[in-house]
């Protein structure tokens, strides 16, 4: 798989040091999906980034992280990769030993975009859950931001290749539905769509606020964010999850639950098709 990083708009292959990205988490990321070099959805990914940089107090970097994205998107675009996946990271940057931050803050801009193999118009096969033990943490000050403190996922993740299912359910402190490691989810019941409120954790993904606010209204569907278990997910007529590469996901298994039916995930693949062709 090829790959290319820019750190601060320069090509390199290594990240300056110090960096409080790598001591402390201390910074945002957002992961776009490249169609032949154009990135798709920009402005939302922008516009969550930019309340992540927010909370955090970080100077407004936002023109130059969307400079720097377009141009490692032309470069891109010249490799004649067909598909790419783009990790714009924003790192409050160096400063002196100890968890507060600098008074000068510089932020860094760190971009990194890989080639992908598969083709992302079509979509996947109906995936398998497991369910992970590994919980989220709560946090209400950064639910829904993109920060790049993901132990969590990354345990769960292992949990999930040890169980050789493609995703694995994660939940909250109180036993509640929020999400899959790299994903949110979906049920579908009585012709209606409902998804976690994201009120203590989790990450309000960029296709999670497509299908709220502009596919399931063009199929007429309502959408209700609300608290949701593992009962209401087993009692779903139909469950998918997305994220910004694969788009939206069927479920086709979670335990002893089967579904064979993914008529809305299919339609609503359809309205995110209808996007980029």
């Amino acid at each position: 798989m090829q790959a290319a990083t820019w750190v601060d708009g320069v090509r390199t292959e290594a990240l300056p040091l110090p960096d409080r990205a790598m001591e402390f988490g201390d910074g945002l990321f957002e992961t776009l999906l490249l169609h032949h070099g154009s990135p798709l959805f920009t402005d939302l990914h922008l516009q969550r980034l930019q309340c992540g940089l927010q909370v955090l107090a970080f100077p407004d970097c936002l023109a130059k992280a969307r400079e720097q994205l377009l141009n490692a998107s032309a470069v891109v675009c010249n490799l004649g990769w067909r598909w790419a996946a783009l990790r714009l990271t924003i790192s409050r940057g160096s400063g002196p030993r100890g968890y507060a931050p600098p008074a000068a803050t510089r932020p860094r801009i760190i971009i990194t975009a890989s080639e992908l193999s598969y083709d992302c118009q079509q979509m996947g096969a109906a995936a398998v859950l497991s369910l992970a033990n590994v919980r989220w943490p709560t946090q209400p000050a950064l639910a829904g931001l993109k920060h790049l403190n993901r132990l969590e996922q990354v345990l769960a993740a292992a949990e999930r290749c040890a169980a050789g299912t493609d995703e694995a359910v994660m939940l909250g402190q109180s036993g509640q539905l929020v999400s899959v490691v790299a994903g949110n989810l979906f049920l579908v019941r009585g012709g209606t769509l409902q998804t976690p409120a994201l009120v203590d954790c989790g990450i309000a993904g960029t296709r999670r606020r497509l299908v709220m606010e502009r596919w399931a209204g063009t199929l007429g569907l309502p959408v209700r964010e609300t608290t949701l278990s593992l009962q209401d997910l087993e009692a779903a007529d139909e469950v998918f999850y997305c994220n910004s590469l694969l788009g939206l996901r069927p479920v086709s298994r979670f335990g002893q639950r089967h579904w064979s039916s993914h008529a809305i995930c299919e339609a609503l693949f359809e309205q995110y098709q209808g996007e980029f062709l």
